[in-house]
């Protein structure tokens, strides 16, 4: 039987280098790995991986994701990232066993969730530390949800605070940043007389502190997901050595369908492309083109997969090509030829959620 194309490799024995390690370093620390598992769009073999390496929870931001796993059989605590919307509280609650929550009318919802279950479920309540997405901003509407939390919805566990930084805003987890957590956490604890089980700081940004042994001492849960599974992006974007881990878990394979010699600008008056953009064009002659048989609705963005072979660079594409400048390619590429590309976090999601991309794996 012929290979399938677009083709999607996946390491499943990297992978479980890269959680053994990042929860390892994370428990020397006395820091516990929620893996976040939304970037595979919660792929059964991926979670299993997870759990074989140590994982604290399993987490994603999809209750479909969780549902899953919890129907195919799970020891791991689940947990939904994603602050819930009401009309899914009743599910969150049956299928997950905390969730990050920011709104006090999400709390009674999952309250009253819980007593319908039968079941405690466990919160942690997001402190906003300046990435503007979610979370409490003012200290004291944080302790009053923390002390209701506590001493009124019974259906609850309240297990502890958290943050969010490094996705909408950018702000980096400073080891500043992330003492400030750790100074609500404790404000909180002195209303309520007890210590909290968790200061969750963060996700793969934060393990920027771990990596410089200067994470403040209180921070004891970090949710991971790029960080695992690609281990690219403190290197790329921050310069950290990440060659303790495996970069090339994931690996996209396509086939070349067309090989000619193009000009490199369009010919003809310029409008907008497929997606209604205006792209900029250099002309630089004729040039050896190819084109891929994979495409924006595959992987969202081309600018999000990276050419293995050398000499090979990506022009552009629409929702079903990509366009491939192979004048200086090291090799000699003809139709029918397939090409490896590395992919980032992006184009990871689209991949693993794309039924017209064929998932192998390798053990």
């Amino acid at each position: 039987m012929p290979e399938r194309y677009p083709k999607l490799c996946i390491d499943l024995a990297a992978l479980g280098h890269n959680v053994r390690y990042a929860v390892g370093r994370c428990a020397e620390m006395g820091i516990d790995v929620a893996g976040v598992i939304k970037g595979t769009s919660g792929l059964i073999e991926c979670e299993r991986v997870f759990e074989r390496g140590g994982a604290a929870q399993i987490a994603s931001s999809r209750i479909e994701h969780l549902k899953a796993i919890r129907e195919a059989g799970t020891d791991k605590p689940l947990m939904m990232i994603r602050i819930p919307m009401i009309s899914e509280t009743r599910d969150v609650v049956r299928y997950a066993d905390i969730s990050l929550v920011s709104e006090v009318d999400t709390m009674r919802a999952l309250d009253e969730a819980a007593k319908a279950e039968g079941k405690k479920f466990g919160i942690i309540i997001m402190v906003e530390a300046g990435d503007l997405r979610e979370g409490f901003w003012d200290r004291d509407e944080l302790t009053e949800a923390a002390l209701m939390a506590e001493k009124e919805l019974d259906g609850l566990e309240f297990l502890g605070i958290g943050t969010n930084v490094g996705c909408y805003g950018s702000i980096l987890p400073t080891a500043a940043k992330l003492n400030e957590l750790v100074e609500a956490a404790e404000d909180v604890e002195a209303k309520l007389g007890r210590r909290l089980r968790y200061i969750s700081g963060g996700a793969t940004s934060s393990f920027m502190r771990v990596l410089d042994a200067d994470m403040p001492e209180r921070i004891n849960h970090l949710r991971m997901g790029e960080g695992i599974l690609l281990a690219r992006d403190l290197d790329v974007f921050y310069g950290y050595d990440m060659s303790m881990m495996r970069q090339d878990v994931y690996r996209l394979f396509a086939e070349i369908i067309e090989v000619r010699d193009k000009p490199t600008h369009p010919i003809g008056e310029v409008g907008v492309d497929a997606f209604g953009h205006k792209p900029v064009y250099t002309d630089r002659g004729i040039r050896r083109r190819a084109l891929a048989a994979i495409g924006k609705v595959d992987i969202g963005n081309q600018d999000d997969i990276f050419p293995i072979d050398a000499g090979v660079v990506i022009l552009g594409g629409s929702s079903d090509h990509t366009i491939l400048d192979i004048e200086d390619a090291v090799r000699d590429i003809r139709v029918g030829d397939v090409l490896e590309f590395a992919v980032d976090y992006a184009s990871l999601v689209y991949l693993t959620s794309s039924s017209n991309v064929h998932i192998v794996y390798k053990h």
